[in-house]
């Protein structure tokens, strides 16, 4: 529930008049599916969490939480692969794509705020198995806590070799673990200083990067030099095409603002001004900054294709020391030591909540609903954890090597996600419709609808299907295939499995409950009325962030 049981109760059958006598008559005979949902057991599906995230947090967790490791070490990688120009265009395709899909999930968390997000979504508006599948997927790529702590290893490592990496990476697990085990205010707030900091770091690589490009500092202007020789493209559209996944890599983290919806203090007006943004900061901090970098360090320069994941060859790094700035490698590291701390963070929280909204849909063990006095799902947050402890382990035979798979996993799985989204919001939206309902009683609505969910359900599809053609030439490798592809065997696994045991049918377009959980006329003044009460300042600074 959004309030209480209360509401819950008042709510639990249709508005008298949604349409015709026909819908309101077939409505009142939900299947076993939608029962689920609107019996007594599981009306409050947010008993027990605290609605503890501000504006603020919810906004700087919008605005820099997906700023990492994606975008500090894998842009210069991927102007090596595409050129600056084919980067350039893969980033503006996959960032539009994002946009497209925050909205899609802007307009359900805004009506419907719960914990679990998009798969809770999957299993009320479409399928169980579908939210079943879509669930444990999110769950399954909480190997990125392994991602980034085999990435924070190997940052320590660069510095000095003090300890082994899995000491390193147990330390940083244990210190995020106890962060989540807490509750969600103090998540909210190191999430916040993160952001910041990191906010904060890419300003200053712009500011830099105009400078140097412009001649203002450096050995002289180069403008668009690079794009002339040794070219704007590498291998042309084959080149675009093949840094799709990665630049969506650095993009992966923007749907936490969904899985924060159940969390955070009113969402009706955080929700939709964070994803409004969500545009801007797109075009801001990762389109502006790959254009710059591809302005100021050549496609050819072998720094951008060392491979090694470090700070010594990070695109930042080049830029500061070709603006004279000394230490720059320093520097960039403890940003990107920072980043990946955070990012861990964040993983740790949207994989708990996930196996939260898991548990309260039946998808999961019961047990791993339960929150201790904190509103803290601990049982979930320690499960969650677990898969990170092991895969620290794996890193011992090499925590380079165990980035790559690590890396391949998430990603995929960050796009099955992705198109989850996409293609829930279209069955939503047709449900609402046909059930008669006013779109005036949403909070928030999608960009362009239908076509939005529509461009980015199939451009995730295509990126999924097409990224691992380099296996297959020029010769066929199993080694790379697998790579690839090993990321697309949860969802499909859990799915297949779920509806052969379970036995389960797509729910009726007219029996999708949009009651239980749902916001109320009420809710929206209420957080109107709490939004007006804050000092003029913290609104021009909401509005801004």
């Amino acid at each position: 529930m959004f309030r209480g049981k209360k509401d819950a109760e008042e709510h639990s059958t249709p508005p008298p008049a949604f349409g015709s006598e026909k819908v309101e008559e077939e409505y009142m005979y939900p299947t076993e599916a939608a029962e689920s949902f609107t019996s007594k057991e599981n009306t409050d599906l947010q008993e027990g969490t605290k609605r503890g995230l501000d504006a603020r947090h919810v906004q700087m967790i919008a605005l820099g939480g997906t700023i990492g490791t994606g975008l500090f070490l894998n842009s210069g990688g991927n102007i090596a692969t595409a050129g600056p120009a084919g980067a350039f265009i893969a980033y503006c395709v996959v960032g539009f794509m994002v946009y497209c899909i925050m909205t899609c999930l802007g307009e359900m968390a805004t009506f419907m705020p719960v914990s679990g997000s998009f798969n809770h979504y999957a299993t009320r508006f479409i399928d169980p198995a579908l939210g079943f599948a879509l669930g444990w997927n999110y769950w399954f790529s909480s190997v990125t806590i392994a991602t980034e702590l085999a990435a924070a290893a190997t940052i320590i490592r660069w510095w000095s070799p003090v300890m082994p990496d899995p000491a390193w990476s147990t330390i940083f697990m244990v210190l995020i673990l106890s962060v989540n085990l807490v509750g969600v205010r103090l998540y909210g707030e190191m999430e916040y200083w993160f952001a910041l900091i990191k906010i904060l770091v890419v300003i200053m690589f712009i500011i830099v990067g105009i400078l140097v490009t412009t001649g203002a500092v450096g050995a002289g202007t180069i403008g668009f030099d690079y794009w002339n020789v040794p070219g704007a493209f590498v291998d042309g559209a084959e080149g675009t095409v093949s840094v799709l996944l990665s630049a969506g890599f650095s993009f992966q983290g923007t749907e936490v603002v969904g899985v924060t919806a159940g969390e955070a203090k009113n969402p009706t007006k955080t929700l939709p001004r964070a994803i409004r943004n969500t545009f801007y900061r797109i075009v801001f901090f990762y389109i502006v900054t790959i254009f710059l970098i591809g302005l100021c360090v050549p496609a050819d320069n072998p720094n951008l294709s060392a491979g090694d994941e470090s700070a010594t060859t990070a695109s930042f790094t080049l830029i500061f020391e070709l603006a004279g700035i000394n230490g720059g490698a320093h520097f960039v590291n403890a940003v990107i030591l920072l980043s990946v701390l955070s990012a861990a963070n964040s993983s740790l929280y949207t994989t708990s909540r996930t196996l939260l909204g898991l548990a309260r849909d039946g998808n999961a063990p019961a047990f791993l609903g339960r929150v201790n006095r904190f509103g803290s799902p601990y049982l979930a947050v320690v499960t969650s954890s677990l898969i990170g402890f092991a895969c620290v382990f794996v890193s011992i035979y090499s925590a380079s090597a165990a980035f790559v798979w690590f890396l391949s996993i998430t990603a995929v799985s960050g796009f099955i996600s992705w198109w989850g989204i996409a293609f829930v919001h279209l069955r939503f939206r047709r449900a609402y419709l046909r059930q008669g309902r006013s779109l005036d009683d949403l909070p928030y609505r999608a960009f362009a609808y239908p076509y939005s969910g529509i461009f980015a359900s199939t451009l995730c599809i295509l990126i999924i299907l097409g990224q691992g053609y380099g296996a297959f030439a020029p010769e066929f490798d199993r080694i790379k295939f697998v790579t690839n592809y090993i990321g697309v065997v949860p969802a499909i696994v859990c799915y297949v499995v779920y509806k052969l045991v379970r036995r389960t049918k797509i729910v009726p377009l007219l029996e999708v409950d949009f009651e239980t959980g749902r916001v109320t006329a009420e809710d929206r003044e209420q957080d109107e009325a709490e939004i007006g009460k804050m000092p003029w300042y913290k609104q021009i600074l909401a509005w801004i962030f």
